[in-house]
């Protein structure tokens, strides 16, 4: 069964995100369920796609743990299911965490390894990604020389854009952006050189980050998924392409070829489309961890 959206009402309803519905649990605590919906270009669609919110979750849990070690992350160890009422478990279960309540930084930090995307973009134009000098002549979905800390700003709705370093340290102050870029950028390498055991290419990802009661830096929302980074297969992996990848792609091929412009109300998907990205996340949460959903 798919869930579109939860609907909890033994704890208060915090807020709502493209994919996320969040619950207080006590003063300090938030109940966080990932739902199954899919949002591309920046409008979430009315179809959701079954078990995505699961395979987050799993991929989510999986690399917080795996990456402990570097930085601390907002996971309690409590379980979801014992927060709500009886008849709610069901909603929760395989798609929860029950998280520590920290204050949110206001940037998101991405990290590239690869030239894609908007920074492919970027650097068409302007030769640099968030300020960042690049080597002339590279082409699209080449690997960069070392991995680059490219951060953007949050925003609540549309697209969050790309800011230089100069403009974190003012958001944050320099010791906490040096911080956060160097956290970063040693997750994103850790993280790479493990999926590439298993024949995935993380192009880039995006982290990012609360502070706690004692300002100490700790990996908050999701980590590592298909949602927030891009997952190539290494086996079709060719420079100057758009290389496939485990994600939406296939949902944004599709509404690619629809005259539609990009606003809500988003069209339909067919069934097809539907199966083939759930087969996808699937496959990308079982090449990466040997994980299954039961």
């Amino acid at each position: 069964m798919a869930l579109y959206e939860s609907k909890v009402t033994s704890l208060p309803r915090l807020g709502k995100g493209k994919v996320r519905d969040i619950y207080a649990v006590g003063a300090d605590k938030m109940l966080i369920v990932t739902s199954d919906r899919l949002s591309a270009f920046d409008v979430v669609l009315s179809d959701p796609i079954p078990d995505k919110g699961r395979v987050l979750n799993e991929m989510a849990n999986f690399w917080f743990a795996r990456l402990g070690h570097i930085v601390p992350n907002q996971l309690t160890g409590i379980d979801p299911e014992s927060v709500v009422a009886a008849d709610e478990k069901e909603q929760v279960r395989g798609r929860s965490v029950v998280v520590k309540k920290l204050k949110p930084l206001p940037i998101e930090a991405v990290v590239r390894g690869y030239i894609i995307g908007s920074g492919w973009k970027d650097y068409q134009k302007t030769g640099r990604v968030c300020g960042i000098e690049l080597p002339k002549g590279l082409r699209q979905a080449q690997k960069l020389p070392q991995p680059i800390f490219t951060p953007a700003t949050k925003a609540e709705t549309g697209h969050d854009e790309n800011i230089s370093f100069d403009e974190v340290v003012k958001l944050i102050g320099k010791p906490m952006a040096e911080k956060v870029r160097d956290i970063s950028i040693r997750l994103y390498k850790e993280a790479s050189d493990f999926a590439a055991t298993k024949g995935i290419i993380i192009a880039d990802t995006k982290f990012e980050f609360g502070l706690n009661e004692k300002n100490e830096v700790v990996l908050i929302d999701e980590v590592l998924t298909a949602d927030s980074s891009r997952f190539w297969p290494a086996d079709s992996y060719q420079v100057g392409i758009s290389p496939p990848s485990y994600d939406k792609q296939f949902v944004r091929d599709y509404l690619e070829t629809l005259d539609w412009d990009k606003t809500p109300p988003a069209p339909k998907l067919p069934g097809e489309v539907i199966a083939k990205t759930s087969e996808k996340y699937r496959e990308a949460l079982h090449r990466l961890t040997g994980r299954t959903l039961s």
